[in-house]
């Protein structure tokens, strides 16, 4: 077969990897890719959002299967227009991907049909949401930006002040762009957080093993948020009797709630979670493999992922049995000096290895160029080192023994990726 996989960050570096092992997979293309995955798969200069160029790729070199990896080209139906051109296609269509597009969809799905989350409020209006979080005076609180922002657009405000400088810099000042013209206020969750990807094919949803996310940017949950500084999994919170709850009263209810408002989904459906004293809730949902959750959580499939997107999209996957490497994996992110903020690009990396630097290491590249041998820089998150092993603490010795065989300026990770809650 001959795959198609689109975007460019770590997510897609892992997924290439892990198609790769498929004996199905005999040519893989990637559009735009970058540095790290120019060594792995042939980059094609094509922007993630120009359907146009893209379908005529496909159609031009007889791709088999696209893979529709981030979130914007989702939601904006790149899906949907390469099934209409006859080519298939691994990922929710545009009226699925609404899920995460939209938090207000999302939020008010959740309420329709009895789906556990946080207490909310949708605003459309800068004044009246600052009335609101005045009145009501109980903080923390959580303002989100209804659209899409790169995984940024949650602010956790500590005071009252700090909500109305959230609202103001999302509504008035446009932070997000057209993302902001709405938001969602809504009350602080307390509990350790678990990230979920599942597989579904609209009708079946397979949860794949757990894993849990560090957003701040700094040790200890400082800074701000990110669109991730690291991963482990298994989640050491997440139980077998929590998985069962998480089963019958979110999983299965999500897929159903979709399917009865018209909006199938098929592909990955991720589930943020938060472990209240009250139960599992759902802090929010993305349309497609988390980053960088898929950093951790590929390495630990056995199945092979091509047979696993055929059934999806086929509407087959209830008849496939999907398996996974028994242990642990932990990903650290290294990111540009002043990321989540303003960084410099094109600083060389020293140090790197193709066989991952340490026994049973990888790493994906998520902002990389490769220019006459060469690695250099080329955005906030540079690259996830990650390590599989029996234990978890083994896991993390060998990725953060990885790391210290790279090096490039200004680069900054977190040390306690797995240590806290």
């Amino acid at each position: 077969m001959k795959i198609l996989m689109i975007g460019s960050g770590g997510r897609e570096h892992a997924l290439i990897k892990k198609l790769l092992e498929s004996p199905k997979c005999t040519k893989l293309y990637c559009a735009p890719g970058n540095g790290g995955i120019s060594r792995d798969a042939e980059v094609v200069n094509i922007g993630v959002m120009d359907k146009e160029n893209m379908v005529k790729f496909a159609k031009d070199n007889e791709i088999d299967l696209a893979f529709v990896a981030p979130d914007d080209p989702l939601a904006d139906g790149m899906v949907d227009a390469f099934q209409n051109a006859g080519i298939r296609a691994f990922g929710p269509n545009a009226n699925a991907a609404i899920i995460e597009a939209s938090k207000v969809f999302s939020k008010n799905l959740m309420k329709k049909y009895n789906i556990p989350t946080a207490k909310y409020e949708v605003f459309d209006n800068a004044k009246k949401a600052i009335e609101y979080v005045k009145i009501h005076n109980t903080t923390p609180v959580v303002v989100k930006a209804d659209g899409l922002a790169l995984g940024k657009g949650v602010i956790i405000a500590q005071t009252v002040d700090e909500a109305v400088n959230a609202i103001k810099s999302i509504m008035e000042d446009k932070k997000f762009g057209a993302s902001g013209n709405n938001i969602v206020i809504e009350e602080f969750l307390t509990g350790p957080e678990v990230s979920v990807l599942t597989f579904t094919d609209g009708k079946c949803v397979k949860p794949m093993v757990s894993s849990k996310d560090h957003k701040r940017a700094f040790d200890n949950d400082e800074g701000l948020n990110t669109g991730g500084m690291g991963t482990v999994s298994p989640n050491p919170y997440y139980t077998d009797e929590i998985a069962d709850v998480c089963m019958e009263t979110i999983f299965k209810p999500t897929i159903n709630a979709m399917n009865r408002e018209g909006r199938p989904f098929k592909g990955c459906l991720y589930f943020g979670l938060m472990l209240t004293p009250n139960g599992p809730k759902v802090i929010e949902y993305n349309a497609r493999f988390g980053d960088p959750e898929a950093q951790v959580v590929l390495p630990r499939l056995k199945t092979d992922l091509v047979d696993i997107c055929e059934a999806v999209i086929d509407e087959r996957l209830s008849d496939i049995d999907i398996e996974w490497y028994d242990g642990a994996a932990a990903c650290v992110v290294m990111a540009s000096g002043g990321y989540p903020v303003s960084y410099k690009k094109g600083i060389e990396i020293f140090g790197l290895d193709d066989n991952g630097q340490v026994e049973n290491s990888i790493v994906y590249h998520a902002g990389t160029k490769y220019e006459d041998g060469k690695f250099y820089t080329s955005g906030g998150r540079v690259l996830g080192v990650t390590a599989k092993a029996p234990t978890l603490d083994e896991a993390l010795s060998a990725a953060y023994s990885a790391v210290d065989k790279i090096r490039f300026d200004g680069a900054h990770f977190r040390h306690d990726i797995g240590k806290t809650k």
